[in-house]
């Protein structure tokens, strides 16, 4: 009876242990289920969103929200654990990879899931037809600031003042926030040049970046004599001289939601979406067809 009661008491106990680790680890941090919160330029909002669509439906326990910060914030904040994901045009220098291997313990591996580009745009009717590099590199060194960004720490002048080689304090330029405030209010300065990020009005069918596009007309590069064209054949080959590629960067150590999201959006259905978004892929699938 003793021996009885002492077999009972240790299957009570060993049934209590592992409903208690089982309890554990349906809420141990997963790929397929949890929250996770984004941080994007808004330059690249709407690929990021529509990525984090694409991942909510294939795990419907998961809840992604996107939310916009000015690119050099937002790698401030991942380095403060404020943030586990962020997306980044400009290559990192140096001293912030080892800030960075240093704050999250992980080695710098930058996640490239889509070519993108930095445009530059004019009224309708603007006689312009296309810009120089000459005319770039002179004209964001102007006291006229005849250049309009979305504002200072963005990834948009970030990335000229990289390929220009200077630093963004010591461009000349005007700012109206927002790309898409830059589209519909270029046309009170008429002789001023939009810099915008390709993704505001790059989604073929919707009805938003149609409505953009037709405000606007996008000016082509001329670098030595060359014009180059922020079209998908100059974005794929790289040769439009103002092609940037997004990759995220994060601070999670396990394959969690944040892993899990990065590896889904370089997969084949993550590159479908970028390619529906009107970018240019950054993995590319071959696809075989039999024939019979």
């Amino acid at each position: 009876m003793k021996n009885s009661f002492f077999k009972t008491a240790a299957v009570v106990a060993l049934s209590l242990m592992i409903a208690g680790c089982k309890k554990k680890d349906d809420n141990a941090p997963s790929y397929n289920k949890g929250n996770l919160t984004i941080f994007t330029d808004g330059s690249f909002q709407s690929v990021t969103e529509a990525l984090a669509d694409g991942y909510m439906i294939s795990y419907p326990e998961t809840k992604i929200k996107v939310e916009t910060k000015k690119e050099d914030l937002g790698f401030i904040d991942l380095l403060n654990d404020k943030a586990k994901i962020i997306v980044m045009s400009r290559n990192l220098n140096a001293e912030e990879i080892k800030t960075y291997e240093e704050r999250t313990q992980l080695k710098f591996t930058p996640a490239k899931f889509a070519a993108d580009a930095v445009v530059f745009v004019v009224p309708k009717d603007s006689p312009k037809e296309s810009i120089s590099m000459d005319e770039i590199s002179n004209g964001m060194l102007s006291e006229k600031k005849d250049f309009i960004f979305d504002g200072t720490n963005s990834s948009n002048l970030n990335f000229v003042a990289e390929k220009l080689k200077k630093q963004p304090k010591d461009l000349k330029f005007s700012i109206i926030p927002g790309n898409q405030k830059v589209i519909e209010e270029l046309g009170k300065y008429p002789d001023k040049i939009g810099v915008i990020g390709l993704n505001t009005f790059s989604r073929p069918y919707d009805n938003t970046s149609e409505k953009l596009r037709e405000m606007v007309k996008v000016l082509p590069v001329v670098d030595k004599g060359v014009i180059y064209n922020a079209d998908p054949e100059g974005i794929r080959s790289m040769k439009y001289p103002f092609t940037r590629v997004l990759y995220f960067i994060n601070n999670e150590s396990g394959f969690n939601i944040a892993n899990g999201f990065i590896r889904f959006s370089c997969t084949h259905l993550g590159q479908k979406i970028v390619q529906k978004e009107g970018l240019q892929p950054y993995n590319l699938y071959k696809r075989e067809v039999q024939m019979r």
